[in-house]
């Protein structure tokens, strides 16, 4: 069972996209947070929903390799009251860093630290055991952000005497919330999800080079593809040039246009944009028409549903 916790940006994008969960294997609850009251304010919405039981907070703009179940055993068989998970990175500054004492004992939390106290910053994955951590939310004040802090509440945890313990995050793990990280998260995924070549669409008078994934009703007609990149469900490229680091979701139709290392959501149209397409993210239902006159290489990061003549 997950709940999935909504704020006020499109929730019923969300809702149309998951369905029940049933196709994931899964089955989904939501909680709608509404306004953005912090992420302390998120969990306590699910207060309901995990009555007693053990759970996980997964923030969902977060991608980790080796996954949490490894973690998640471990924190059931401890017997400590929650466990962050940590991870080391060059600029601890926009996250949540935890404070170590000299014989490195966790002690604390900062969040966003104009000076850190450390490199490990938190990943976003908490484990909790219920009803600790609600009591600390309910006593929580708003932060100077307005939102009431899950560092808080990690401190406030800490402060009242119950046993807060962090797993350190071994492989890669990447925070998507910049069209930059969007895409280094893309080539990630490529590089180490999807470790062989996989043609299961039809591919006619075409050259496809590396890994490269074209899923079930796909159609790939005179065009080069060199991976690593996917090419999603019932997508139609032809005539074109699909370079390494590219992700074309479901339903999209490229014709005559040349893209590299980039995103392209479900049911993006490209047709002869007449200029390589590069660095790019390109929301979902988004029709993009080129013209002869535009310059040789263009950058794009483009919101769902849009139009846009080049």
């Amino acid at each position: 069972d997950v709940a999935v916790v909504l704020g006020n940006l499109a929730p019923e994008r969300v809702v149309e996209y998951y369905g029940d969960g049933s196709r994931l294997g899964l089955r989904l609850t939501y909680v709608y947070q509404g306004y953005p009251y912090g992420i302390a304010h998120a969990v306590y919405t699910v207060k309901d929903f995990v009555g007693d039981e053990p759970f996980i907070v997964y923030l969902g703009d977060n991608v980790i390799l080796e996954g949490v179940s490894r973690f998640a055993r471990e924190f059931e068989s401890s017997c400590a009251d929650a466990m962050v998970l940590l991870t080391e990175v060059e600029d601890p500054r926009r996250f949540g860093v935890a404070k170590f004492d000299g014989n490195g004992k966790l002690i604390g939390f900062v969040e966003k630290p104009k000076e850190p106290p450390s490199k490990f910053a938190l990943a976003g994955v908490y484990f909790f055991r219920p009803p600790h951590v609600f009591k600390v939310i309910e006593r929580l004040k708003p932060s100077w952000r307005g939102e009431l802090e899950i560092t808080d509440a990690l401190q406030g945890l800490m402060d009242a005497g119950f046993r807060v313990e962090y797993g350190i995050i071994s492989g890669w793990w990447k925070d998507t919330g910049t069209p930059s990280d969007i895409l280094e998260a893309n080539r990630l995924l490529l590089d180490y999800r999807y470790r062989e070549a996989s043609v299961k669409g039809e591919v006619a008078d075409s050259r496809v080079e590396g890994r490269v994934i074209v899923e079930d009703v796909a159609v790939i007609r005179g065009s080069v593809i060199r991976g690593p990149c996917f090419v999603g469900e019932g997508s139609v490229v032809e005539g074109s040039y699909v370079g390494p680091y590219t992700s074309i979701g479901s339903g999209c139709r490229l014709v005559g246009v040349e893209v590299e290392n980039s995103v392209l959501m479900d049911g993006v149209v490209l047709e002869r944009v007449g200029t390589r397409v590069v660095d790019s993210i390109v929301g979902a239902e988004t029709v993009v028409r080129g013209n002869a006159s535009v310059p040789r290489g263009i950058k794009l990061i483009v919101g769902e549903k849009s139009v846009v003549e080049l």
